[in-house]
């Protein structure tokens, strides 16, 4: 047997068992290798029956002394009962639909079983344990991450063949000087120990080989990437002193601002094209940053475009640049899907012919049709949400551009080395003068009255806010969009009633959006109420409470987003967050919005709390999924495969000196799309 042979070249794995492990992405021997456990049983560990914990899980050692005759409740349901007794107490273990487990048990002989007991203090019971001989001596054992019709002991079979038949393929593709410095046991000994540990020990340095290897090919990868960035830029630029565009402004920038700028122009004044993530919490100037880019750009005759996400962003991002810009004679312009064919085409043909020199815009910037004369800068907005094709699209429509991507998403410095791990990074961790923090009130449905008073005072002292309704799992939207209806509705003959109320959600068509949009900045609309899409860039300064319905249900750094909506001009600003699943779990998640105001420390938490390869909540991100690694409890471990990178870089810039590495590192290009991993 070969490690590339299909999963079918195993002993029981025909067709139907195959279909169960593809919906796993279990294609052949190496891929079921590589399907770690979640997490271990450990059959030494027992319990007397008369102390097992009732509701909890527990292992526990006795004889089986009766098998009850199988009883059928039902048509499809039999139901069989043994009599287990360990001398302190006796436990009744149910299976179901289980013939071959019931026959196999024999009376008189000892076994292990691990399982929830239930019951009370009379009787108590065990319902479809998975049980061991007491004689086993492997008492370790794998639980694993099924699919109906899939069952432990099946996977267990299967794995144990596939171990013993190409344990001897298992290659080792880290050098044996980087696998020394770092401690690191072979490759062949953590797949075996990984999924059947000889002790506890031997799992966790198992575990942390494969996770060297998960992050170590990652790193390499990135560095490939960036490796093969050497061409010279398409649009060489001559540097500007960042002083003749500020006094323009009518604001001074922050140092971070500056900081930021300068280390853009130096990119773009140099030989290879520019590729950086401008990194900044809510507010902090991040456009302020973006139009210098661009003005350097126009400055060397060279044209940029900003894509962003949404409609109302896009524009929002117009207005604001060509308030920067056109001073200083530099002509912007906006190009969206929801412009008449008129409007497109004459905005298309000043970008061919160089009048327009800045443009913003959303996916339109990125059809066919859209032509530049000479566009030298490309600026992504929020990169995560758009796919790896459109992405790749947006740079093709240059000469080797520069490319600048804008995040408003804190990223811990473990994710970013991760995700943004061939981009240098600008970091804006300073806030323009006045600027002031919300402040954060977590509340029980219990109060919403109260809360919606408070915002009725808001809304009484010339201000404005916003309310944004719990999210509903449904596919198409159509569940948020009725919650927000209803919402809405309910308090305008309620609490809010004589007050001017809009309503926005993801099922308008954008000028609709853009139609409440203005209406809210303009005033005519006191309070918004919202779905999730005006998390982004929303910018009203007047806009001074915002109240979040069912909050629980949303990540930190969304809340965090959500709250950067209010506290944008100068009055004072607050947040109620508010939950009807008051769970331990659900304050102290709130007890940190409460009383964390920076992203970047928010973001950590929520890593922590949502873990790495569900921070963005979308593949979106161009994270490759990790299987063992953890990004959150294994930054030690990052730390080190960061520095063997470099070391392995070092030695070998294209890594031809190590091909086994190389090839891996290749090959996780090319699963998840070079331009998906940035």
């Amino acid at each position: 047997m070969k490690i590339t042979d299909k999963i079918t070249a195993l002993s029981g794995v025909a067709a139907k068992r195959a279909a169960l492990y593809n919906k796993l992405g279990i294609e052949n021997v190496g891929d079921l290798i590589a399907h770690y456990p979640k997490d271990y049983i450990d059959y030494s560990e027992t319990v007397k029956i008369a102390d097992a914990p009732v509701n909890e899980q527990s292992v526990i050692k006795g004889f089986v002394t009766q098998k009850i005759p199988a009883a059928r409740i039902r048509q499809g349901l039999v139901i069989y009962k043994v009599i287990v007794d360990d001398g302190s107490d006796s436990l009744t273990v149910v299976l179901y639909n289980n013939r071959f487990a019931y026959e196999a048990l024999e009376k008189d002989k000892e076994y292990r079983l691990f399982g929830r007991v239930t019951g009370g203090f009379t009787r108590k019971e065990m319902n479809t344990p998975q049980i061991i001989p007491a004689e086993e001596t492997r008492l370790i054992r794998p639980k694993y991450s099924l699919t109906e019709g899939l069952t432990a002991q099946m996977v267990i079979t299967n794995m144990t063949e596939a171990l013993r038949s190409v344990s001897e393929q298992i290659e080792e593709f880290i050098p044996d000087e980087i696998r020394q410095r770092y401690e690191l046991c072979t490759e062949e000994y953590a797949c075996r120990n990984i999924h059947f540990p000889e002790s506890s020990h031997a799992a966790e340095i198992s575990r942390r080989r494969l996770g060297f290897d998960e992050l170590l090919m990652i790193q390499c990868a990135m560095g490939m990437m960036r490796a093969g960035r050497k061409e010279a830029a398409g649009c060489p630029m001559k540097m500007k002193d960042i002083a003749e565009f500020e006094a323009s402004l009518p604001f001074e920038l922050t140092g971070a601002q500056r900081k930021a700028c300068r280390e853009i122009f130096s990119d773009m004044c140099g030989q290879t094209p520019m590729n950086r993530l401008v990194q900044g919490d809510v507010g902090s100037g991040k456009t302020a940053v973006a139009a210098a880019a661009c003005w350097l750009a126009a400055e060397n005759g060279c044209q940029s475009a900003l894509m962003a996400p949404t409609e109302i962003l896009a524009r929002q991002h117009y207005a604001t640049l060509k308030s920067f810009l056109e001073p200083l004679g530099i002509n912007v312009g906006c190009l969206t899907g929801s412009m008449t064919a008129k409007q497109k085409n004459e905005i298309k043909a000043q970008l061919l012919s160089g009048e327009i020199n800045v443009i913003t815009g959303t996916h339109a910037l990125i059809s066919e049709s859209t032509e530049f004369k000479r566009l030298g800068l490309v600026i992504t907005d929020e990169q995560h949400r758009f796919g790896v094709n459109q992405r790749k699209l947006f740079a093709m429509k240059g000469e080797k551009p520069h490319k600048l991507v804008m995040s408003a998403t804190p990223i811990p410095r473990t994710l970013s080395l991760i995700i943004y791990g061939d981009l240098d990074i600008s970091i804006i961790n300073e806030l323009p003068k006045g600027r002031q923090p919300v402040e954060t009130y977590a509340v029980t449905g219990k109060l919403r009255s109260r809360a919606l008073g408070f915002v009725k005072k808001e809304l009484d002292a010339g201000r404005q806010g916003y309310i944004v309704c719990p999210m509903i799992e449904e596919s198409d939207g159509a569940g948020e969009l009725q919650a927000a209806k209803a919402y809405a509705e309910r308090i305008a003959e309620g609490e809010l009633k004589g007050y001017s109320i809009g309503l926005l959600h993801g099922k308008m068509l954008p000028a609709e959006k853009d139609a409440v949009m203005a209406d809210f900045k303009d005033g005519k609309i006191q309070l918004l109420v919202s779905t999730t899409v005006i998390e982004v860039g929303v910018d009203v300064p007047n806009a001074t409470v915002i109240m979040i319905e069912s909050s629980d249900r949303f990540g930190l750094s969304q809340l965090h987003q959500l709250r950067g909506r209010v506290g944008r001009g100068k009055y004072k600003s607050s947040c109620i967050l508010i939950t009807d699943n008051a769970t331990e779990e659900t304050r102290a998640r709130l007890r940190i919005m409460s009383s964390l105001h920076d992203g970047f420390a928010i973001a950590e938490e929520d890593l922590k709390i949502r873990g790495g390869g569900d921070f963005f909540g979308s593949r979106q991100s161009g994270l490759p999924p990790l299987k063992i690694a953890d990004l959150y409890n294994d930054r030690e471990l990052l730390g080190d495969t960061s520095q063997a990178a470099k070391e392995l870089f070092a030695a070998s810039p294209d890594l031809s000196e190590y091909p086994k590495l190389k090839e891996k590192a290749l090959a996780l290009l090319n699963e998840n799309g070079s331009e998906g991993m940035n």
